[in-house]
C-alpha cells in the first residue's frame, strides 16, 4: 500500500508514544506532518579543528576521549569533565592536533552516570558547541554529542582509528550508537537544523525526525531501490560546504514530487521564480543551507496566500449570485441628509453613495466600513437605512452592548423624528411610501389567494398587555386591517405615531410586553428601523422585508452571529459591517477580502484633537499635578473617565468585559489578572507576565480618588460588567448630567459611550493594553469641541515593549498607524480577534504585515483564474485545496 498525505501516521508510526504525542500536536496524516512548519532553523555549524576554533563561534570537529573525571561540587551537585583530543580530525584537515575540556553539570548523579558512559575513554565523538578557554585550554559547556561505532567507522574510513579498546567489545553496554560514521554525525550536526514548537511529551529533533521519516515513506519503493543503488555520495572528494557529504538531492526531490502534486499553477510559480511544492517542503524541513530555508518559506507563503485570496474571491463571486432586494429609492435619504443640522464631510459623502449604489444591485451589498473613533460612522448608516426603509424594507442595526443600542436608538430617533413631521405632508413621499404599501399588500394578496382568504382580525392597543402570545400577534399585524409603515394615521398597536419613520429598541431585558410589540412589529413586515442588541440574533426576531442590516462594531460578534441574519428575510439583505478598530489594509485584504472596503479618515468639522500624556505612576508630582487639571476640568462643568482592568482587588473574577472585547462579546464573567493578560495578549512570555505587579481594581482607584484633596467634594460613580442593564443605563444617565462627574469603569466603557462633556480620561495600567485598545478607549473624550486628553499611566520600565506601545500610542491619532503598530507589536490574531483572523485557519506562514506583496500579487492572480475559470476545473489541485481551506475556516471567510 502506498504511503499518501492522508495516510494515517499511526499505520508508519511502530512507536505509540510519539504516535500520541504528534496528535497532541494536531498532526495526525502526512500531511499534517509535513505542514507543521518550523518556526526557525538554525545557522549552520561549520566543522573546524580545535586549532581552528573561534572563541564564542559555534562549530563541530571529531575527536576520541582520553579520560572522563567525576566532581561533587561544593554544596550539592556533581561536574563531570571529559578530555577529548582531535589528533585524526586534525590531521585530516592539516592542522596541528588539540586538546579540549567537555564540561557537564547537574544535580542529578543518574544524568552523570548516563553521560559518563557515553564519554568513556576511546569513545569516538562528533562534538558541537561553543568554544570558552578556561585555564589555558579550550572548554565546550554542555555540547551536543554524537557518539560514533568505531567498528563501522573504522571500516568505512581506515584513516580514523582511536586506538583505544577493544573495538570487538564496545563499553557501552546497552546504549546505542548516535551514528553509524563520522561523516553522518558531521552532517547532522553542521546542517541547518529546522526548530519545531514542541512541548514536554516531544522534542524538536523527535519532531524532525518523524517528518523526514514520513517523507521517506511518501518516496515509496522507487526511492528505497535509488538508494540500494548508491545515490547517496560518500566520496569525501563530493563533499560540499563544512565538509558535509551532499545526497543528490534531485533525485529525493523527483520521487517525493510523485506523491505531493504542485497547487500553484505552473506559470505562476514560473513568474514568482518559486519552487514545486515537493521541493518546498524537503527545503523547508531538511534544508541544505538558510537560503535553500528562506526560498521554500517564500514558496509556502505564495501557496498559502494564493489558496487564501482564491477562497474569498469565489465567495464573493458566490455572494453575488444570491437575491437581494434592490433598494433603488432614494429620496427619503436624500431628505434625511438635507435635514442634517452640519455637513458631512467629503469621506461621508463618497463612502454613502457608495452604499447607495451597492444598494441599488439585486445582489446584497457586502462592504466594510470602518472609520476613525468619532468620525460619523452612524450619520452614514442612518442613510443606508433611510435608502432602505425609503424602499419599502426593513432595516436592523445591531449593536454589541445595551448601553451602545440605547444611544444608536435615542440618537437615531431624534435624527429621524424631525424628516418624519417635515416630510409627512409631502405628496411626492407620500406617493412612494403608499408605493411600497401597494407592494407589500400586493405580496400578501397573492399569499391570501394561495393559501385562502385572510381572516380579518381586530386588535387593541392593550392587546399586548393582556399576554396575548406571541404567535397571535404575528397573525394579526399581517391582516389588512392593521395600518403599517407611513400611512399617515400612524399604529397605535405599535406605537407608532402619525408621519413618523418607525424606529423600534430590541433588547435581551426589555419587559415581556414591550419586547413583544417589536417583535411583532418587525414580523409585519412594515418600513421600519429597528436598533437591538444581540436579540436580533434570536429565533423569535423575524423580519421577512429585511433589506439592510447594519452591525456596529463587528469583532464584537461572531461570524455565525452575523449570518444568522440572512435567515430572517425573504432575500438576502444587504449586509454593512463597521468598526472603530482600525484595520490595517493589508489585514483587511487578507481577512476581508470578500467585503468592498470603505473608510472614514476626516473628523466632522469643529472636533479638536485629543492631546496625549504617559504619567509614569511612580512619578508623585506629576500624577498630582494630572488630578489638579482634572479638578478644574469638573469644576467647568466637564466629566472625565478613569479606566481601570479590574473590578475589585480582592475577588477571583475580574471583568467579563474584557474578555469580550477580546473575544465575541460573550457576557461570561470572570477574567483574573492572567485571563485579562490573555485577553490583551501583547506577545510576551510566562516569565514577563509573572514579573508584571497586580492590577488596579475599580474599587481600588475609587477608595484612592475620594481621599485625595484635589476631589474633596465630588461624587464617583462606577460601572463594571457586573452592573445590570438597568444600573448601567442609570450611572450614564448621572454621568451625563453631571450629578456624578467622575466614572470611574472597567472597558465596558470602550465601544460607543458617547458624552459631549467628557474631556478627559485617565487609563490606570495602560501598559497592559494593546494600540487598538488604548486607541478606542482614548476616542471616548473629545466629542463636545472641547481641548481634551487622555492620561495613560503605566509601570512599564522605560526600554520595554510597553513603553515603546505607549510611545506610538502618545505620538499620533492616525487609527491605520496604530493599527500597523499594533499588528507588528502583536500579532493580526489578538489585534482582530481569533474569529476574524481565522483563529482555525490554515494560515501557519503567511505574515500580514511583511508579506503584502505576495498578498497583492496572490490576490490578482485568484481574481484572474477565477474569472478564467470559475469551477477551476483546470487547476484541480488548487481547487481541492481552496475547498479544504473553506471547510475548515467558516469562521476565516467572514461573509460567505
Amino acid at each position: 500500500m502506498s504511503t499518501t498525505l492522508e495516510t494515517p501516521i499511526s499505520s508508519i508510526e511502530s512507536n505509540r508514544r510519539r504516535v500520541g504525542a504528534l496528535k497532541s500536536l494536531g498532526v495526525v496524516s502526512v500531511g499534517d506532518a509535513l505542514t507543521y512548519y518550523p518556526f526557525r532553523v538554525t545557522d549552520p555549524v561549520p566543522a573546524r579543528s580545535l586549532h581552528e576554533a573561534k572563541i564564542g563561534e559555534k562549530m563541530a570537529f571529531a575527536a576520541h576521549v582520553l579520560e572522563t573525571r567525576v566532581f561533587p561540587m561544593a554544596r550539592r551537585g556533581f561536574r563531570l569533565i571529559a578530555t577529548v583530543t582531535d589528533d585524526d580530525f586534525a590531521a585530516r584537515r592539516n592542522t596541528p592536533k588539540s586538546l579540549a575540556s567537555l564540561v557537564f553539570f547537574s544535580y542529578r548523579k543518574s544524568y552523570v552516570d548516563w553521560v559518563q558512559r557515553k564519554l568513556h575513554a576511546g569513545a569516538l565523538l562528533v562534538v558541537a558547541g561553543e568554544p570558552s578557554v578556561y585555564d589555558n585550554r579550550l572548554q565546550f559547556t554542555h555540547p551536543d554529542l554524537l557518539t560514533i561505532n568505531p567498528v563501522q567507522s573504522q571500516s568505512e574510513n581506515g584513516e580514523w582509528n582511536d586506538c583505544f579498546g577493544d573495538p570487538a567489545n564496545p563499553p557501552l553496554g546497552n546504549l546505542k550508537y548516535d551514528a553509524q560514521t563520522i561523516d553522518e554525525a558531521l552532517k547532522r550536526v553542521c546542517r541547518p537544523r529546522p526548530v519545531y514548537h514542541a512541548t514536554s511529551r516531544i522534542s524538536s529533533e523527535h519532531i524532525h525526525e518523524s517528518v523526514l521519516k514520513y517523507m521517506d515513506a511518501l518516496r515509496g519503493a522507487e526511492y528505497l531501490a535509488t538508494q540500494n543503488a548508491g545515490n547517496f555520495l560518500d566520496n569525501p572528494t563530493q563533499e560540499g560546504d563544512f565538509d558535509i557529504p551532499q545526497i543528490d538531492r534531485e533525485i529525493q526531490i523527483k520521487v517525493l514530487g510523485n506523491a505531493i502534486p504542485d497547487i500553484i499553477p505552473e506559470d505562476f510559480r514560473e513568474e514568482y521564480g518559486l519552487m514545486h511544492r515537493a521541493e518546498a517542503f524537503m527545503a523547508i524541513h531538511d534544508p541544505v543551507d538558510r537560503k535553500n530555508f528562506d526560498n521554500a518559506l517564500q514558496t509556502l507563503r505564495y501557496e498559502e496566500a494564493l489558496i487564501c485570496q482564491t477562497a474569498l474571491v469565489k465567495s464573493r463571486d458566490a455572494s453575488r449570485k444570491s437575491k437581494a432586494t434592490a433598494c433603488s429609492e432614494t429620496r427619503l435619504k436624500d431628505d434625511f441628509i438635507a435635514s442634517l443640522p452640519f455637513a458631512l464631510t467629503n469621506g461621508q459623502q463618497q463612502v454613502i453613495a457608495d452604499i447607495s449604489a451597492d444598494m441599488a444591485h439585486d445582489y446584497p451589498m457586502q462592504r466594510l466600513l470602518q472609520g476613525e473613533v468619532g468620525s460619523g460612522k452612524t450619520v452614514v448608516a442612518v442613510a443606508a437605512m433611510m435608502q432602505a426603509v425609503g424602499s419599502g424594507g426593513q432595516a436592523v442595526l445591531v449593536a454589541p452592548t445595551q448601553v451602545l443600542a440605547e444611544q444608536h436608538y435615542a440618537s437615531i430617533s431624534t435624527m429621524v423624528s424631525k424628516l418624519g413631521k417635515s416630510d409627512a405632508n409631502s405628496s411626492d413621499n407620500q406617493k412612494n411610501l403608499d408605493d411600497a404599501n401597494a407592494r407589500r399588500s400586493n405580496k400578501r394578496s397573492a399569499q391570501s389567494s394561495k393559501d385562502g382568504e385572510f381572516d380579518a382580525k381586530i386588535i387593541h392597543n392593550n392587546a399586548v398587555d393582556k399576554g396575548v402570545q406571541l404567535a397571535d400577534l404575528l397573525d394579526l399585524a399581517a391582516s389588512d386591517d392593521v395600518e403599517t409603515g407611513f400611512s399617515g394615521k400612524g399604529n397605535d398597536i405599535f406605537g407608532t405615531k402619525d408621519g413618523e419613520i418607525p424606529v423600534f429598541l430590541l433588547t435581551g431585558s426589555m419587559r415581556l410586553a414591550e419586547r413583544r410589540r417589536v417583535l411583532a412589529a418587525a414580523a409585519s413586515g412594515m418600513p421600519c428601523i429597528v436598533v437591538a442588541t444581540h436579540a436580533a440574533f434570536s429565533k423569535s426576531f423575524q423580519a421577512p422585508n429585511l433589506t439592510l442590516a447594519v452591525i456596529d462594531e463587528q469583532h464584537r460578534f461572531g461570524v455565525e452571529q452575523r449570518e444568522s441574519l440572512n435567515s430572517k428575510g425573504s432575500t438576502a439583505p444587504h449586509l454593512l459591517v463597521m468598526t472603530a478598530t482600525p484595520i490595517p489594509r493589508t489585514a483587511a485584504m487578507t481577512w476581508f477580502g470578500d467585503l468592498d472596503i470603505s473608510s472614514l479618515t476626516e473628523l466632522p468639522g469643529g472636533r479638536k484633537p485629543i492631546r496625549t500624556f504617559v504619567v509614569p505612576e511612580d512619578n508623585a508630582s506629576l500624577m498630582g499635578e494630572m488630578f489638579a487639571l482634572i479638578r478644574k476640568r469638573i469644576d467647568a462643568g466637564e466629566r472625565a473617565y478613569v479606566v481601570c482592568p479590574r473590578i475589585d482587588a480582592d475577588a477571583e473574577d475580574a471583568d467579563g468585559a474584557l474578555a469580550a472585547s477580546a473575544a465575541s462579546g460573550s457576557k461570561t464573567a470572570g477574567s483574573s489578572a492572567a485571563a485579562f493578560d490573555d485577553a490583551y495578549d501583547l506577545g510576551e512570555d510566562d516569565d514577563r507576565r509573572a514579573q508584571r505587579p497586580p492590577l488596579h481594581s475599580v474599587a481600588e482607584i475609587v477608595e484612592r480618588l475620594q481621599s485625595l484633596p484635589q476631589f474633596k467634594g465630588i461624587r464617583f460613580a462606577t460601572l463594571t460588567g457586573r452592573d445590570d442593564d438597568t444600573t448601567k443605563s442609570q450611572v450614564m444617565a448621572d454621568f451625563e448630567s453631571g450629578i456624578t462627574p467622575i466614572l470611574v469603569a472597567t472597558t465596558v466603557i470602550e465601544v460607543g459611550v458617547d458624552v459631549a462633556k467628557a474631556s478627559c480620561i485617565v487609563i490606570f495600567d495602560a501598559d497592559r493594553y494593546g494600540l487598538s485598545q488604548l486607541h478606542q478607549l482614548r476616542g471616548r473624550v473629545g466629542r463636545g469641541g472641547t481641548d481634551s486628553g487622555a492620561f495613560l499611566i503605566s509601570r512599564a520600565p522605560a526600554d520595554s515593549d510597553a513603553a515603546r506601545r505607549l510611545d506610538v500610542i502618545q505620538g499620533t491619532l492616525d487609527g491605520a498607524e496604530i493599527a500597523q503598530a499594533d499588528l507588528e507589536f502583536r500579532g493580526a490574531g489578538d489585534v482582530l480577534g481569533d474569529a476574524q483572523s481565522g483563529g482555525k485557519s490554515g494560515l501557519k506562514l503567511l505574515r500580514v504585515v511583511k508579506d503584502v506583496k505576495i498578498i497583492e500579487h496572490a490576490r490578482v492572480e485568484a481574481t484572474r483564474l477565477v474569472a478564467q475559470d470559475p469551477d477551476l476545473l483546470e487547476h484541480v489541485q488548487l481547487a481541492g485545496a481552496v475547498l479544504d481551506f473553506t471547510r475548515g475556516n467558516e469562521t476565516f471567510l467572514t461573509s460567505n
